[in-house]
């Protein structure tokens, strides 16, 4: 279950003033941004070299270089081999080059997936009927690499657990890799004839249909994995030396810059220890080169853990091993020479590496766990330098070169404004602020980062925004947004824009916690979840729930939770094991029983049922059913392929036989999430519950009429 991002326009969390101004905010502004009290900055797209970025034209539209010195535009073609592009039409696969006709590269009456150009730009590879293929571009002669593809073995073609977990969605079940040299291609073969197929039953047309797909569930057997290559003219598979019988997992593999050796990331299947293999693409043959134990678990990310040095002698590794994030060099031969960086705080990602000046950039949450810095280091852990400034949160963008950056920033008061600096901090030029020129004249709810302390030493980060001239002798209903997932924090100090601040004024309080677990402590805090989801998410979201209540301020009957996907599970648990707490609940695709669940996502925190029975027990929402008491609001999609329906069913089962009263919305045809015209029933539902519920009051016509609530879309 990958973070899932909690977003309804309804219910976000968003900023205002520190004071209240004199106009209020009209409905159009707060939904429908006419007019707007924030502008679009000028669109920057990367860097051309390392002293001239890239913006998009707000009037014309075309694509120009600007000096970081001068500020001269000048007109921007993209060299011809980055002008390349592969893409699908009507199955088949095209290529085009800059504005030049398409030529089409296959001609198969099935369908061609994840075309993928190799660097020389001389292959197009790709998958079809699970089975690895390449076609040369300039002939269009096809190579057909593996021939054992069927409905349970998947060649390039990653199994369902893989694409959700291991390679992410955003692979589109690709499972290949191009050498740099364009020599070979790596990928993996699954076998998913042990895994267990699961049902998911489709309701439309008149006998209706059924989706089967391998998901194994928390316990069940895994896909059997090989890691292969093939030489990019044809020929013999080569496979890596592992065994594909042993229960184990394969990340991201990493080729080395030359193309010599393929990085193997591996994980037992209790997922608590990390090895790395260079692997021989000719031979197969595999050598251990690092190897890393925790007594919790080691993520096997997707996000870049390992950065290859182009003097091909060491690599850079990102690992929490010590209870943070840090930076380590290494050999490549794995031998430790040092940490790059340390201390009670953590790395988030590498941007740049200087292999001449031996300097690394990276950004960080150091200055505040809720906020994003912008840094230099030397190799050897010396010189660490901030590079941005104040209170803000920064999103980078570094030059090809590394001797500039831009960055894009914000806080809960402020807008996002842009700057040029150099890569020493030097401010070059601010480039532009979105804050419109009649924006201080607004009455806003306030906005603020707060931290809520806890009886054993944590201080929970949260960001509270408060009702529209805000009166500490009224009180107030509350609505808690929440995801909860392991290292998933959703609480920082940044602009989210002005669409809460309908709430704001119709005298809602809105507040968004992170428990100690949410990353912003480290993965020391993280490791507490081991063998224990719900605990202590459930005890945070309590101590939280409790403090608000204890305020004069807060009416104490009229708390509300809400959240998506792990999100769900947290509100259907805050209603039921913290039923004494929260006294409502608007939950969306919960798990609600984790032996539901996926074996890598699930395991990976609560070990398998059968080695931890009384962790899934006591994090089951079911065992609390006997407990609820307030009004839980479930939805989910019928079709959803990550969170199964089956969840809320089971849960919907328990709440009858013990005669409790809920409300629950089926979204036929969503999967884990909904569009379409499910979106403005969606909100227009929330609307009316949090109306209903949490201010006593029908929904005003104006905003049933609104635009905004029929063609708004949730991310």
């Amino acid at each position: 279950m990958k973070k899932t991002v909690l977003f309804c326009l309804s219910i976000s969390l968003f900023s205002g003033l520190l004071q209240a101004q004199q106009k209020k905010l009209t409905l159009q502004q707060i939904f429908e941004g006419q007019p707007s009290l924030t502008s679009s900055m000028s669109q920057i797209v990367g860097w051309s070299d390392d002293s001239h970025y890239l913006e998009v034209d707000g009037t014309d539209r075309k694509l120009y270089a600007v000096d970081v010195k001068s500020g001269a535009k000048s007109p921007y073609t993209p060299p011809p081999k980055s002008n390349v592009s592969l893409f699908m039409r009507d199955s088949e696969v095209y290529i085009q080059n800059g504005k030049d006709d398409a030529k089409r590269l296959t001609n198969n009456n099935d369908e061609e997936k994840n075309p993928t150009l190799s660097p020389d730009g001389k292959y197009a590879a790709f998958t079809r009927n699970n089975d690895l293929y390449a076609v040369e571009v300039s002939t269009g002669k096809e190579i057909r690499y593996t021939t054992d593809g069927t409905d349970v073995i998947y060649n390039g073609w990653s199994s369902w657990v893989y694409y959700e977990e291991i390679l992410g969605r955003s692979t589109n079940y690709k499972a290949f890799w191009w050498s740099p040299d364009s020599k070979h291609l790596a990928f993996m073969r699954f076998d998913d004839t042990k895994v267990p197929m699961f049902p998911i039953n489709g309701s439309t047309g008149q006998h209706g249909y059924t989706e089967k797909t391998r998901y194994p569930k928390a316990g069940d057997p895994n896909p059997q994995v090989k890691v292969g290559f093939v030489p990019t003219a044809g020929g013999q598979v080569t496979w890596a030396d592992f065994n594909e019988k042993d229960d184990q997992y394969f990340g991201t593999p990493y080729w080395s810059f030359d193309g010599s050796n393929l990085m193997v990331q591996w994980v037992n299947r209790g997922q608590d220890n990390l090895k790395f293999y260079s692997v021989n693409p000719v031979s197969g043959v595999k050598k251990q080169i690092y190897d890393e134990k925790q007594p919790s678990w080691v993520d096997l990310d997707y996000d870049g853990r390992i950065e290859y040095l182009k003097d091909n002698k060491h690599y850079i590794l990102k690992s929490d091993k010590t209870g943070w994030a840090h930076y380590y060099l290494y050999k490549l031969d794995g031998t430790l020479i040092n940490p790059i960086t340390s201390g009670k705080w953590q790395v988030a990602n590498l941007e740049y590496v200087d292999e001449k000046n031996k300097v690394i950039y990276f950004t960080a949450r150091k200055e505040a766990s809720t906020r994003t810095d912008f840094y230099s280091v030397g190799y050897n852990g010396k010189n660490l330098k901030r590079l941005t400034f104040g209170d803000y949160n920064h999103q980078i963008m570094i030059s090809d070169g590394g001797s500039y950056f831009i960055t894009t920033y914000s806080n809960v008061a402020t807008p996002p404004k842009r700057t040029l600096l150099n890569n020493k901090g030097t401010i070059v030029k601010e480039l532009g602020d979105s804050k419109a020129a009649d924006f201080n004249q607004y009455n806003f709810g306030k906005t603020e980062m707060i931290t809520i302390p806890t009886d054993d030493g944590y201080n929970l980060p949260a960001v509270i925004t408060y009702p529209t001239d805000f009166d500490q002798n009224k009180k107030y209903p509350v609505v808690m947004s929440i995801y909860g997932g392991p290292n998933a924090g959703s609480v920082s100090n940044s602009w989210k824009g002005i669409g809460g601040q309908w709430w704001s004024r119709e005298g809602v309080v809105q507040i968004a916690v992170d428990h100690r677990a949410s990353g912003q402590f480290g993965k020391e805090g993280v490791a507490l979840m081991h063998r224990n989801l719900g605990k202590w998410e459930m005890k945070d979201y309590t101590t939280a729930a409790r403090w608000l209540k204890a305020k004069s301020w807060v009416d104490n009957k009229k708390l509300l939770i809400t959240g998506h996907s792990y999100g769900g599970y947290m509100t259907c648990l805050a209603l039921t094991m913290g039923a004494d707490d929260f006294d409502f609940g608007y939950a969306g695709a919960p798990v609600t029983s984790w032996e539901l669940y996926d074996t890598n996502y699930t395991e990976r925190f609560m070990d398998t049922p059968q080695e931890n029975p009384e962790g899934y027990k006591n994090g089951s929402v079911l065992s609390y059913v006997d407990n609820y008491k307030g009004l839980l609001r479930i939805m989910h999609g019928d079709m959803d392929d990550n969170v199964h329906m089956q969840n809320t069913i089971q849960l919907v089962d328990k709440l009858q036989n013990a005669n409790k009263h809920f409300e629950l919305m089926i979204y036929p045809g969503g999967r884990h999430g909904w569009g379409g015209q499910k979106t403005p029933h969606d909100m227009a539902e929330r609307f009316r519950f949090y109306y209903q519920h949490l201010l006593n009051k029908p929904v005003p016509a104006e905003i049933n009429t609104m635009r905004a609530l029929q063609t708004s879309t949730r991310k």
